[in-house]
This record gives C-alpha cells, structure tokens and sequence, in this order.
C-alpha cells in the first residue's frame, strides 16, 4: 500500500523540552520532535519561528531536557500553548533554577537536561545548531555514573498514531552485533 507523502514519516522522534529566558529573565520551554545530536558536543533542531527562538536569539544560550513517562503532561502542554500567550512555567506549575553553564532554565522536573550555547539559528528554514557545554542529570537515572535510559524512561513521538511511547529493551549492542558478518564468519 501506498501512503501519501505528507503522510510517510521518519520514526521515531524523540521529545525535547527547549528552555529559555525571555529579556526580562522570564523562562520559556517549548516542545520539539524534531530534532538530535548532530556531531559529539552539537544537537540541531528544526524550530520555526517561536516565543522560545525569539529568546535564543537575544540570549545565545537554551537548554535541552529529555521527556519522560513521568513528564508526559507537562511536555505535551509545552507542545500545545504558545509562550507568546500564556506563562507556561507558572501556569504549569514547575520549577526552575538557572543553569550554571548558560544564560538558559533548567527545569527541575525534568531528569536529564543539556545546556547549549547557540552555534547558529538560520530564520529561514528554522534550523538551530548548538554546542552542548554541559549536562545535567540526576542521580536516580544514573548506573556506574552514565545515564541509565531503562531508569530514565525517554518518550517518543509516535506522528502516526499521534502518541507519546516509551523507549523499549536493549534488543541489540551497536558496533559489536554487527562484527560476525564483517569478519566473514
């Protein structure tokens, strides 16, 4: 069967909360699909134009912090309201500290989050580069100190059924599985 192109999608995408301060030091987050880490040290992000991009670009600083199943609420409405509109941190009820590392919220409910600097914002196709300077994560999601994604329980957007699924078992090791068939055995 044949599916229409405005149909087809690449799957899966992962779900990233975007926060920023506006000029006036008021944070912003907003959700965004589309989205990954481009090079080791670098995520880019298909935004369009945004409360959250206005901010970027006047600060040069965002965060990144991963979805979860227990975040699913507040990700989906950082998803369906716009910051130009409605204080979605107060309204949501959430808490946020200023990161660190960059001009940028960390939002506290949130278990994994990455500070950027912005690398480049193009207004014209809506791209966002950024350098990751530093990540946060919270002991509970660790094992041996490396993030634990059993423990962390990322979501995903599923656009075909338009729902948010957890990311499932290890089924396989990269790099490694793959090596019988490159050696000819």
């Amino acid at each position: 069967m044949e599916i229409q192109s405005k149909k087809a999608a690449i799957a899966p995408e992962g779900v990233y909360i975007i926060g920023t301060y506006d000029e006036n030091g008021q944070p912003n987050a907003m959700n965004a699909a589309w989205g990954s880490q481009s090079d080791y040290g670098e995520v880019t992000f298909f935004l369009g134009q945004h409360k959250t991009t206005d901010n970027l670009k006047k600060t040069g600083a965002f965060t990144v912090a991963f979805a979860t199943a227990q975040t699913v609420e507040i990700s989906d409405y950082f998803g369906i309201e716009s910051g130009h509109h409605e204080n979605k941190i107060e309204k949501a009820g959430i808490h946020v500290h200023k990161s660190s590392h960059v001009n940028a919220p960390i939002i506290e409910e949130y278990p994994l989050t990455l500070e950027c600097l912005v690398t480049s914002y193009d207004d014209t196709t809506g791209i966002l580069v950024g350098q990751i300077v530093s990540e946060q994560a919270d002991e509970a999601i660790l094992t041996n100190g490396k993030v634990d994604y059993d423990k962390l329980q990322p979501i995903i957007f599923d656009i075909a059924s338009m729902s948010y699924r957890i990311i499932g078992p290890v089924v396989g090791k990269a790099f490694h599985d793959g090596l019988r068939l490159k050696k000819g055995e």
